[in-house]
Order: C-alpha cells, then sequence, then structure tokens
C-alpha cells in the first residue's frame, strides 16, 4: 500500500512538471531544444502527429524540454521525423532558434504516418521545386528574401494552412533571423502568393518565399509536416 501511494505520488509529480513545460510552436523560443544535427539531409518522409500534448526530451528518455500540442494554427501538429531509436523519434520543431529538434516518445499517443512529397527552395536560382517519389512535378521561380531580410536556410516542413483575405498560406516550422516579429505575429517564414508576378525570380521579401497561383495549388495538396528543404544555391531543380 505505502509502495502504491508513492508511485501514485511519483506519476501525478511527473504530470504536474510536465504541465509546467513550455510548448514548441511558432511563437516558442527555446535554448533547451538540440540543434539539427544535419540541417540539409532528407528525410524518409515519416512524420509524426501527437494525438495529445507529447513530452519533448533533449535526447531518448532523456530531460524533458519542452511539450509539443496536438494542435497550433488551427491545424493538427505534424512534425517530419528525421532520426529513429527504437521507441523514440527525433523530430524537427517549429520553435526558435531555427533547426530546433526534440525526442518524443512514439506510443499509442502519437500518430505515424508518410508523405511521399518534398519541398526544395533554391534561394540563389529563386526557385522551388515540388516532388513525388523523389521526382519533380513543378517547378516555379519565386520571390525569396532581400539582403536586409534573408529567406533563412536549412530544412524545415509545412506548419500549417491558413487562409488570410481569401488567399492561401502556408506557414513553415522556420523563421526570419532579422526580423523577430512581423506584421503582428512572430516572424514565421511563408509560403504565399503576391498580386505582382514581376516579383518572381527577384530578392525582395521579407524572408518568406512569394510563390506563383500554379506552385500554390499544387502545394495546398501537400500534407502539412512535409519537408522544406531551403538552400543557399545551387541544387538541381
Amino acid at each position: 500500500m505505502v509502495l502504491a501511494s508513492v508511485l501514485l505520488l511519483s506519476a501525478e509529480a511527473s504530470r504536474a512538471g510536465a504541465a509546467r513545460l513550455p510548448f514548441a510552436t511558432t511563437h516558442a523560443t527555446n535554448a533547451a531544444l538540440p540543434a539539427d544535427p544535419a540541417p540539409f539531409a532528407v528525410n524518409d518522409g515519416t512524420l509524426l502527429h501527437p494525438v495529445v500534448s507529447a513530452t519533448i526530451r533533449d535526447r531518448p528518455a532523456g530531460r524533458p524540454v519542452a511539450r509539443l500540442p496536438a494542435r497550433q494554427l488551427g491545424n493538427p501538429t505534424w512534425v517530419p521525423v528525421v532520426e529513429r531509436v527504437p521507441g523514440w523519434a527525433r523530430v524537427l520543431l517549429p520553435a526558435r532558434p531555427n533547426g530546433s529538434t526534440g525526442w518524443i516518445a512514439t506510443g499509442e499517443h502519437v500518430r505515424i504516418a508518410r508523405t511521399t512529397y518534398l519541398v526544395r527552395a533554391d534561394v540563389r536560382e529563386r526557385r522551388l521545386t515540388l516532388l513525388r517519389y523523389g521526382r519533380p512535378i513543378g517547378s516555379w521561380r519565386v520571390a525569396v528574401g532581400a539582403a536586409e531580410t534573408p529567406t533563412p536556410v536549412g530544412r524545415t516542413f509545412l506548419l500549417g494552412s491558413l487562409r488570410e483575405n481569401g488567399s492561401l498560406v502556408l506557414p513553415t516550422g522556420a523563421h526570419s533571423d532579422t526580423l523577430h516579429d512581423y506584421g503582428g505575429g512572430p516572424g514565421t517564414v511563408a509560403l504565399h502568393g503576391w498580386p505582382d508576378p514581376s516579383v518572381y525570380g527577384q530578392a525582395v521579401s521579407h524572408g518568406c518565399l512569394r510563390v506563383p497561383d500554379e506552385a500554390l495549388r499544387a502545394l495546398s495538396r501537400v500534407p502539412l509536416g512535409t519537408l522544406v528543404l531551403i538552400h543557399s544555391g545551387g541544387i538541381d531543380a
């Protein structure tokens, strides 16, 4: 009876401790999150969704550092898995700093899925390419960040799908390195359209990727959590 009481108190303390952890969202900054060890690598398309808020650890069975909510930006939270060991998945996270990762236990409270898509963006060439099963299915000239507000490079992912003033906006898990807030938000880098097509092929944005309507229609079919690889230049379209 004493042992059962001790175990119950320990479980309650653990839950209370988890509840005090900060959420890893696009609005958060968490220096305790491990950095991405391979910021330009392609994953195998595996995605993870926490059915309920999931504890994020700094290593498998390690120190709790944050929680990943089941929903954010009005969408279910799906994140790409970039490394796995038995019982654990390392995922990319949408919090600052860019390239933040963490480990989540792959138990009954998470869903695992797989995407066949990959998004590549070449900042130097100012081109976005959509691939499926490793093959390009569309490639478009896009507008990228201006010199003073560059588009951050590295791997990130499609975090959400929003409608703003009737237009589709696809936030990613990355943030501007120079703007800590923009338009009332946290400086999240997004893929979105633009009314003036003359911007495509130019470095004129605040860090977002401005894409043609045709590209946006194709991207609207891509599952949330799909990897977005942003290169500084020289990738094959």
